[in-house]
């Protein structure tokens, strides 16, 4: 991604207009990489967000609200004992790379003033957040760096700042047409613009330098050769022109609605088959372009062992019902071991203990082309009398008739189990928050499963669920669960028997309730809450898929059954095709 110094350095002029002076209320820390100073400014309330992680490093103010741990990490607490109540004084880019120095006026411990410093590394894996006394001294980093891990510069509780090693490359913001025309001549002339802008200079991003190449020459992927040295210094330098007056164009560039890059400029090498959108601030820009990013990554990550024992637990019960229904094939022998059984008992005259087998008419099988009865050779066991022969096989057929039932039985169980696991899959593919994924762990852990996570023991305090909630058409309410726990919730703890009940036919799928007040809603409102159960199944992306709707009074728990299973009957149906756009609109908890 194109978060390099340039836009920082950009970022960091549209920071300080609004952030200077701005008195430090909260701390945060959502994330084990990522700090959130709530501040309030001369513009109001703003949350000034820093990820120092290796994906999506990055800074700004934001407005995507995250949920915190319930106890605070260790650097945040310092964090608040030193910096709640301080003043930001300013933002400063440090020489002209990916670091970012924060400056506050706050007081020590003695009631005197005094500045501390957070300084910001913003450099991919090597993102850090170093936290600095008035000496500019380390107190705490957030990625502590010692000998084993780095040759060239440690970072430690109590030692001098240092900032990170020069790349022996020219600063952007200071070069001179002689010293670009200088460097252009000795830089190899069949590469292409945007190698030699990013091995000459430092911190420009390959994004930002093919733009320039393409502003310069009308393609992103020219040569030195063919490209005039005059035009493309014009255009490098307007860049930094635009840099230093304060004058940005914040842009993201989506194919297909998805975003793909970002920049403190139009990115017009893309091309027309993409689509680019326009923000008044780079921090807006970051913000909506990390919004869905982050969500999806932060929920992937967290349910990970979620994942893990879902697939293991759909793995074993897969195997064990293939076993079983092996074993049920097999249990198909037991009418020939009773047929074997009758036929040494209707013949035992002809047998004595110690025959290894017999040879006996089978009267109820007539070969027509022998024109004769068939006959059965069978094996006997000569350490046992007739008599016990008869009885071995007619053990045989018991214990398979027994085995045929049971293994039916315990087939079933397996089925249903599987069903289950399927159901928390789909609830886990809904998770927005991290409080859905704690209810489906104490749901996971209550009916057995989530026991074998490795130190997790389910809440013991009971909260209260937060479905998803949409307004259909005419303003009627619908809750929509988004795991079997809120299933359970609004199915049968916040539904009235005049209110309706919706769920995808024969899928794994969310519990839908339309909340009616005792009224009957016009056909538009069931339509969009048929819509939403479609959307939010496994059937999601199919065409005209079924629902069925009822009322709440027929729908029934059944004892003993996993969390989220129901039965009823008497119900209509009804063919959606669901609409995401139109879906999102109803959505009111967004």
């Amino acid at each position: 991604m194109a978060f390099d110094a340039c836009l920082l350095s950009a970022l960091i002029k549209e920071l300080n207009t609004v952030a200077s002076g701005g008195r430090i209320e909260k701390i945060f820390q959502p994330e084990r990489d990522e700090i959130i100073f709530q501040m309030r400014t001369h513009e109001g309330g703003k949350r000034l967000l820093i990820n120092a992680g290796s994906n999506n490093p990055r800074m700004g103010f934001t407005e995507m609200q995250k949920e915190n741990p319930m106890q605070a990490p260790m650097f945040c607490m310092l964090l608040r004992k030193h910096l709640t109540g301080a003043l930001l004084s300013s933002i400063d880019q440090i020489g002209f790379d990916r670091v970012a120095k924060l400056t506050f006026n706050t007081r020590d411990e003695l009631g005197f003033d005094c500045k501390k410093y957070i300084i910001a590394e913003l450099m991919g894996k090597y993102s850090n957040l170093i936290f600095l006394d008035s000496d500019m001294k380390v107190t705490a980093a957030l990625k502590t760096v010692d000998f084993t891990t780095s040759s060239l510069r440690q970072v430690l509780p109590g030692m001098r700042y240092e900032t990170p090693p020069s790349q022996n490359k020219k600063d952007p913001q200071n070069t001179s047409f002689d010293e670009f025309s200088s460097l252009f001549s000795e830089y190899p002339q069949e590469k292409t613009v945007d190698k030699f802008i990013t091995s000459s200079y430092m911190g420009i991003s390959t994004a930002l330098a093919r733009e320039i190449a393409y502003r310069a020459s009308g393609s992103f992927d020219t040569s030195l050769a063919t490209c005039d040295k005059d035009t493309l210094y014009c255009h490098f330098s307007k860049v930094f022109e635009s840099i230093n007056e304060g004058s940005f164009t914040p842009t993201i560039v989506t194919e297909n609605g998805v975003p793909v890059e970002y920049s403190f400029t139009r990115l017009s090498f893309y091309g027309p088959n993409f689509e680019y959108r326009a923000y008044d601030n780079i921090s807006s820009a970051l913000d909506s372009f990390y919004l869905e990013r982050d969500r999806e990554n932060r929920i992937k990550q967290r349910a990970s062992d979620i994942l893990r024992m879902l697939t293991n637990a759909e793995t074993r019960l897969t195997k064990k019902i293939d076993s079983q229904q092996k074993e049920l094939t097999d249990c198909e022998l037991g009418e020939k071991y009773k047929k074997l059984a009758d036929l040494i008992t209707s013949n035992i005259y002809m047998l004595k203990r110690g025959d290894k087998s017999v040879e006996i008419t089978d009267y109820e099988s007539w070969n027509d082309e022998k024109q004769a009865f068939e006959t059965l050779v069978i094996d006997l066991d000569e350490r046992l009398s007739p008599a016990s022969n008869a009885q071995r096989y007619y053990k045989l057929y018991n214990k398979s008739k027994i085995a045929k039932i049971e293994l039916a039985k315990q087939i079933a169980i397996a089925q249903n189990e599987l069903v289950y696991i399927y159901s928390v899959f789909d609830a886990l593919t809904k998770a927005e928050t991290a409080a859905d994924l704690t209810e489906i762990r104490d749901e996971l852990f209550r009916s057995g499963y989530a026991s074998k996570m490795r130190g997790y023991a389910a809440s013991k305090k009971e909260h209260k669920p937060t479905p998803s909630e949409f307004r259909t058409t005419n303003g009627y309410r619908v809750l929509c669960g988004k795991n079997n726990y809120q299933n359970e919730y609004i199915t049968h703890k916040l539904a009235e028997k005049h209110d309706y009940w919706f769920h995808a036919k024969n899928v794994a799928g969310s519990h839908v309730l339309m909340i009616t007040n005792g009224e009957e809603p016009p056909e538009q409102d069931f339509t969009d809450a048929c819509e939403i159960a479609a959307f939010f199944s496994k059937a999601n992306g199919s065409q005209q898929i079924p629902v069925d709707y009822l009322l709440c009074k027929g729908v029934k728990k059944v004892p003993g059954a996993k969390p989220g299973f129901v039965v009823y009957n008497s119900n209509w149906s009804a063919y959606v095709t669901p609409n995401e756009e139109r879906i999102n609109s109803m959505r009111v908890n967004k």
